[in-house]
């Protein structure tokens, strides 16, 4: 690992000067990484209220204040319009651009929401000798959308996405124990095998994402994902949202045992 990539300060200055548009998993290990979304003033309460209706998907972290850009709680100085490696611009529910920046859509009325991601947890998996087969290919996690509908807020409704790591069963027993000490960063599996029973056809065509392999005796094992934003707001045909590029997350300052337990 370079050591540009060790902190999640180093991460986010990298990303702030254009060096890094990759996806982050398996950078700064150690290091809570944060799903964003940013919206309007005038939808952040339907938004906040989305998210303590639908914990698992949307586990908050944190929030800004109107027009500012500094997520204090979990990131002091870091700035949400340039941190992130890659990000994803919707307007009536489509994508629009995928900058390496926001600065140009900005606005004084915006105020940016970080959620706990599932790629927190992988340290705590792969130290307990659990396989997270992303990393070990050097790609993004697969993630897909389901039939699971989220818990309506405002204007915000649409289906819950899910991240998906191939494992045995005796594996996935373990990473249930172990995902459950980290609630803020979307706990345990909401679902283990049977995908069609979810709404997924075909694991090898993830909505968001890479596919990856799976080996004899494995099945796939499914997170919430904080993606499910981005679901919510192409089904809601959402006016006005930033969020980040699926799997190029906001690293923060917490550290995962910050999270534990919570």
């Amino acid at each position: 690992m370079h050591p540009e990539f060790q902190t999640g300060a180093e991460v986010r200055r990298q990303a702030r000067n254009g060096l890094l548009s990759k996806p982050t998993p398996g950078l700064a290990p150690g290091f809570v990484q944060a799903n964003l979304v940013v919206v309007p003033r005038d939808d952040a309460f339907g938004f906040l209220l989305f998210c303590q209706r639908n914990p698992k998907p949307c586990p908050l972290l944190d929030v800004t204040e109107p027009g500012n850009p500094e997520p204090k709680l979990v990131a002091a100085g870091a700035d949400v319009r340039t941190d992130v490696p890659r990000y994803c611009v919707y307007e009536d529910g489509k994508v629009v651009a995928e900058p390496t920046d926001v600065m140009s859509y900005w606005r004084d009325d915006l105020v940016a929401f970080l959620l706990g991601c599932s790629f927190t947890f992988e340290n705590a998996l792969q130290a307990a000798g659990l396989p997270v087969r992303h990393i070990e290919a050097g790609c993004n996690v697969p993630m897909y959308r389901t039939h699971i509908p989220c818990r309506p807020a405002g204007r915000f409704q649409g289906p819950m996405v899910v991240s998906m790591r191939p494992m045995t069963m005796p594996q996935a027993i373990r990473a249930v124990q172990i995902c459950s000490r980290f609630p803020r960063a979307h706990g345990e599996p909401v679902h283990i095998g049977e995908p069609e029973s979810i709404g997924i056809r075909d694991l090898s065509k993830p909505d968001y994402g890479d596919p990856v392999e799976f080996r004899t005796g494995e099945v796939p094992v499914f997170w919430a994902c904080g993606v499910t934003p981005q679901a919510v707001a192409v089904a809601s045909r959402t006016p006005f949202v930033i969020t980040h590029k699926p799997g190029h997350m906001f690293v923060t300052d917490l550290r995962d045992t910050d999270l534990e337990g919570e």
